[in-house]
């Protein structure tokens, strides 16, 4: 498949913070707010679910670089939506723009790459 068709897509995930996503538990940090591992795992999450029904059968998609800032504290109990955009296609490997706000503040916002696999090769090689 040649993903360039792909680039323009968005897709969006939401997250409801819980002690689980906190720094505290993480070890990131020891406040009970918003972990920046937890909002990565959803830039990330997002992002996948954005093309894992458009790369071809027995293919998955895996992450290989984040380049995160994360801009404001969210406490236990926020709701945080996270955007991605595909902004760039090279062959394989997917550029997303990710966002997440905590209603309409910014709070954390990079870029993610991935990269499509074949699921069978790639788990072989482990």
């Amino acid at each position: 498949m040649e993903y360039d068709t792909l680039k323009g897509l968005r897709h969006s995930e939401q997250l409801v913070v819980e002690h689980k996503d906190t720094a505290a538990v993480y070890g990131s940090g020891a406040l009970e707010v918003f972990a920046t591992p937890a909002m990565i795992a959803l830039m990330e999450k997002t992002c996948l679910m954005a093309v894992c029904d458009k790369v071809n059968e027995g293919n998955t998609t895996v992450g290989i670089a984040v380049n995160i800032k994360h801009l404001k504290a969210s406490p236990v109990g926020a709701t945080i939506q996270c955007e991605a955009e595909l902004v760039e296609v090279d062959r394989r490997r997917l550029v997303f723009a990710v966002k997440c706000f905590e209603g309409d503040t910014l709070i954390g916002e990079g870029i993610h790459e991935r990269f499509v696999v074949e699921s069978a090769k790639f788990m072989a090689k482990l």
